[in-house]
């Protein structure tokens, strides 16, 4: 699939995943839903991704839904009644598939289908779909002056994209509740003390800071298959010289910044 809302670069076993509507803060589209499923899809199968990460680009993370397209915003089929019946023995259907399920909930099952590891550099705000979607992330970082809000209730509709089910195991029922009911938008520090990120950090350093997380898991990944595949020509070439050059690049990270 060609990209439009997305930029997927891979460097050094690492796949920056970035959303790349600027102009319009990332909302998100039914596009760009397509496209972070086939993206995600496409690196848990691709063995020269280790990781993953996802942010966003200019200044937010990603605004939310992009309630400012004309017509059917979310793509469902209004037509169709389906049946419990129907959502349980039919949910893989195109009908019901692309007519009735939650598109942000098919996104955020394909993150959690994904074999490789998923860290959120959030840089700014995210907010709907743009909050939901992190809490199926591994790891989250976030900017100094990102913000989250999980702000369903103040249009009258439920939250998606199954964060009933990741929000209250990252941060507890009490707390989950708490912001889904009031819609209140998340500050860093907020979101650092219950748990939602693991760490807070300078705008400028985000992104490298989150590579140096990435980096980490892979170096002991590639160390764990040294070990299981020798160091014979296809291992050096294989699995030796990556290791290599991950070790190279982590003690140069390490002479510049403090991790």
């Amino acid at each position: 699939m060609k990209y439009s809302t997305l930029h997927y670069q891979v460097k050094d076993s690492i796949l920056t995943l970035t959303l790349s509507r600027p102009d319009q803060l990332n909302a998100f589209t039914i596009q760009m839903g397509h496209e972070l499923i086939d993206a995600f899809s496409r690196a848990s199968d691709d063995d020269d991704v280790g990781a993953v990460v996802v942010t966003g680009a200019g200044k937010a993370f990603c605004a939310g839904m992009d309630l400012s397209i004309v017509g059917n915003v979310f793509g469902l089929n209004e037509d169709l009644n389906p049946t419990l019946k129907d959502m349980r023995e039919r949910s893989s259907d195109k009908e019901i598939e692309e007519g009735v399920r939650d598109l942000g909930g098919r996104v955020v099952l394909a993150m959690y289908d994904c074999k490789k590891p998923i860290i959120g550099a959030i840089n700014g705000a995210a907010v709907g779909i743009g909050a939901t979607m992190t809490c199926a992330m591994d790891i989250r970082l976030a900017s100094e002056k990102a913000k989250v809000g999980f702000v369903f209730n103040k249009i009258g509709i439920t939250p998606e994209a199954c964060s009933s089910w990741f929000l209250p195991r990252l941060v507890g029922v009490s707390k989950s509740l708490e912001w889904c009911f009031s819609g209140e938008m998340i500050d860093a520090d907020t979101a650092l003390k219950s748990g939602l990120i693991s760490y807070k950090v300078d705008p400028s350093d985000l992104m490298e800071k989150t590579l140096s997380i990435a980096r980490k898991i892979i170096f002991i990944f590639y160390l764990k298959l040294l070990e299981k595949v020798g160091a014979g020509r296809a291992g050096y070439v294989g699995v030796v010289m990556p290791v290599l050059a991950l070790l190279i690049s982590t003690v140069f990270e390490l002479s510049l910044i403090h991790i």
